[in-house]
């Protein structure tokens, strides 16, 4: 049978993506259509999220494109941009719709209820958006080696493991420029996506040498040219701009590879290179975010892990009427620095999701003290978004029976009794009892016993608030390739039940008063 595929706006709001998916809802095939059930009482249809999940994706390889791309869509759909420079007081407002960002790699946004008083809870979903990658070093300029130009990089996270090899790179993040008349620092982000670096590895052909292990430092570094200027007389000739572009010696650009700041120069319209005063860039995968499978209900993307569950929650917080649940604050925290431990002032371990509440808090207080912050802090509610491993068929050995979540069926709660996830048993039943009214189907995850779990922001941004919490997360293979996979649903049933989760926080919550 030949599926059609749905054409949907990108990146659009939650009614965009429901009107215009339904009219090709009966060409699905019926092996991969969303639940019937699901769809008849709840008019859901997460399928309107796959084609907007996988264009977002593409477009915004970095931290600092991802959490712009999120900010712009905000203000469209009406939210203030707030700075913590500022008092907040006389801004924030019932009804009201803000956010706020960290270093431009970490965002909070959050909409107060028209019927929000001091003390009440807060409903939020958080995760992060950082992603493991291969960041250039501080100086990368490297000599010519046999003919090569190189570029000095450093793994982020577990990036540069065996699947960086031979995959075409591009380079891409935020940059820094002084302006020459006002000496004031603006920011500019760059992408270039075509293939500049690759990692080759070393053909089979040469035995012992060619399996490894292999030294991060000295047999993974990228390559981004060729130079056979020692191999003839006298030095290589830039092939980027012309003398009226040179270099100043002793400033940031001269410790960078000459072409490259140039190229980037060029890129991003900077007459002069030499007032670009730093730049934060990485390398990518180049290759696009693409539906895939027999049926097309797979996802094929980098950097999933986790802007996935980010993806799903903004779009969830979006796609919450005003009308559900007034009388809380809906929140969504997206941070920085979780893959090395969220320590940093951008993580999840910082003061930036708790100032924020406690601004909150401030505003709508006639008398605000640690009584009121403790009350809201009580009454509040973290779901802690990241994804989990789906059952992969090739390692069934390397699961836990019945802890085995799938693609295409729901989020997954994560679970772990040694406190590397915040799930425990009321957590579990108030979350699941959202999904019974949002009609989403919920799966679990356990690592086994003789296996290592991972850890998320949960820990410790519950214990840092003191908040209930629980861990979730949408289910993906291959999690830290550098290519990796989902179902073609899951976006939009990550939306569903976090959608669910902010429209009937405040009504499920008064069931479980006595915890």
């Amino acid at each position: 049978m030949t599926k059609k595929i749905p054409s949907f706006g990108s990146f659009g709001s939650f009614s965009e993506h429901q009107s215009q998916s339904q009219s090709n809802l009966q060409h699905r095939p019926l092996a991969t259509r969303p639940q019937d059930d699901t769809i008849h009482r709840t008019g859901f249809h997460p399928e309107a999220y796959t084609k907007p999940f996988c264009e977002f994706m593409t477009a915004n390889p970095t931290i600092f494109h991802a959490v712009a791309a999120f900010a712009a869509q905000l203000e469209s759909h009406g939210y203030t941009k707030l700075t913590e420079r500022e008092t907040w007081s006389s801004k924030l407002k019932r009804g009201g719709k803000y956010y706020v960002t960290r270093n431009d790699s970490a965002i909070i946004s959050f909409a107060v209820g028209k019927e929000y008083q001091a003390g009440n809870g807060m409903g939020i979903v958080a995760g992060h958006v950082d992603a493991l990658c291969t960041k250039l070093k501080p100086i990368p300029k490297l000599d010519n080696k046999a003919g090569y130009v190189q570029l000095g990089v450093a793994p982020y996270a577990g990036a540069m493991n065996s699947t960086w090899w031979d995959r075409d790179l591009g380079i891409g993040g935020r940059v820094l420029v002084r302006d020459a008349k006002t000496g004031i620092v603006e920011k500019k982000l760059v992408k270039l996506d075509w293939p500049i670096a690759r990692i080759p590895t070393l053909a089979p052909h040469f035995g012992a040498a060619a399996v490894g292990p292999f030294n991060k430092e000295t047999q993974m570094t990228p390559i981004i040219g060729v130079d056979n200027s020692d191999l003839f007389k006298g030095p290589k000739q830039s092939t980027v701009g012309g003398d009226e572009e040179a270099l100043d010696a002793g400033n940031f650009v001269s410790t960078q590879p000459e072409d490259l700041v140039k190229v980037i120069a060029s890129e991003l319209d900077i007459e002069d290179p030499n007032t670009i005063i730093n730049w934060e860039l990485e390398l990518f995968d180049i290759q696009p975010a693409q539906v895939g499978g027999l049926h097309k209900d797979l996802i094929f993307a980098g950097r999933i892990d986790d802007k996935l569950c980010c993806y799903s929650a903004h779009q969830a917080l979006l796609s919450s009427p005003d009308s559900a649940s007034p009388g809380i604050v809906k929140m969504v925290g997206m941070f920085d620095d979780e893959e090395i431990g969220s320590l940093l002032r951008g993580g999840a371990n910082s003061n930036f999701m708790s100032s924020v509440m406690e601004r909150i808090a401030e505003t709508f207080s006639h008398s605000y003290g640690p009584n009121v912050l403790s009350q809201t802090v009580a009454n509040s509610f973290l779901v802690s978004s990241d994804v989990t491993h789906a059952v992969n068929p090739n390692f069934l050995n390397a699961y836990l029976e019945n802890h085995s979540p799938r693609l295409n069926y729901g989020v997954a709660i994560s679970a772990d009794p040694n406190g590397h996830m915040t799930t425990e048993g009321v957590s579990t039943a108030l979350f699941q009892r959202l999904a019974e009214k949002c009609g989403c189907k919920l799966q679990v995850f356990q690592i086994r016993n003789d296996s290592r779990s991972g850890g998320t922001i949960g820990p410790m941004s519950s214990a840092r608030i003191g908040m209930r919490a629980i861990d979730v997360g949408i289910p993906q293979l291959s999690m830290h390739s550098i290519r990796a996979t989902t179902g073609s649903l899951d976006p939009g049933l990550g939306v569903q039940m976090f959608k669910g989760f902010f429209d009937y926080f405040q009504d499920v919550d008064k069931d479980f008063e006595s915890f």
